[in-house]
């Protein structure tokens, strides 16, 4: 069941019905005025993303998707950044198998798992605004670009470091970024790995917003409020309405994507490539 506690007039989600337990969360939600704030909550790790956040990021959209107050949804992160991507001393972070073939599969199915829990995020009802600082890089960006509306600090750096460490980009963001500022970018961003800034960013497309740090929570907060406060039915179909023109095609891009990210996740390159970011060198890859 789903307890709903008051604390100075605002809903506070009780999370333990979830299934998380306390201090282990991924993920906060708190209800204001038709706004779900939902907040990356690891400031110490950077927000670093594991499976356990995608756990938890689907159970929120789970308990959002049903609930007829929140209107709009703030997406944000504590802390110095957005989510810094991966968090790689987080547990249950290798996937085995009896063969390199099961290991493959394995992680196929992990990466389909973790697809299914961005689709419910993604495809909620209610239209999600994302405010970014800080560092915002591989899953991390992957998972602000699967906003409606991004608005960034100006400290704000993007990039899609993957393939420098063996891997392909795993949840679709390089799909996303080519669909907002298309093929080329999407492609100099992933292939390269270069950081971005957010005047970057927005000139291309991939930011409806800049702001100084400090009216980042205010100016995003204002989108979403905007969001919240127009008719929810109308809102909803339009955004249902743009996503299936703007990611028509996406559902098997992503099955292509899960399977790139199990094969370079198991390859000889991969562990190289976490071998030379561990020992700060650079790394020599075979394409095995």
């Amino acid at each position: 069941m789903v307890r709903q506690l008051r604390a100075g007039g605002v809903a506070v989600l009780d999370i333990l019905d979830h299934g998380i337990a306390q201090g282990e969360e991924r993920i906060t939600l708190r209800i204001e005025d038709g706004v779900g704030v939902l907040t990356l909550c690891r400031p110490d790790r950077l927000n670093g993303w594991s499976w356990e956040s995608s756990r938890q990021l689907g159970i929120m959209a789970d308990r959002i998707r049903f609930d007829g107050s929140i209107r709009a949804v703030l997406l944000r992160g504590e802390g110095r950044a957005f989510c810094a991507g991966i968090d790689v001393t987080a547990p249950g972070g290798a996937i085995t198998g009896r063969s390199p073939a099961e290991r493959t599969q394995n992680y196929y199915e992990g990466i389909r798992w973790v697809h299914e829990r961005f689709a419910a995020f993604a495809g909620l009802p209610q239209p999600v605004v994302a405010a970014v600082q800080g560092y915002c890089l591989g899953f991390g960006f992957e998972l602000a670009l699967m906003a409606d509306i991004r608005i960034a600090a100006d400290d704000a750096v993007f990039a899609l470091p993957e393939a420098g460490i063996g891997v392909a980009v795993d949840a679709g963001g390089d799909m996303r970024i080519a669909r907002e500022a298309g093929a080329g970018w999407a492609k100099y961003l992933a292939l390269t790995g270069n950081r971005i800034d957010a005047a970057t960013a927005e000139r291309i497309g991939l930011l409806q917003g800049v702001t100084p740090p400090g009216e980042l929570a205010g100016t995003a907060r204002s989108v979403a409020d905007a969001v919240a406060a127009n008719a929810p039915l109308a809102v909803r179909h339009i955004k249902r309405s743009v996503d299936a023109f703007a990611d028509a095609g996406m559902a098997a891009a992503l099955d292509r994507t899960a399977l790139a990210a199990a094969v370079t996740l198991t390859s000889q390159d991969c562990a190289e490539g976490y071998a030379a970011k561990a020992a700060r060198r650079p790394p020599h890859f075979e394409g095995g």
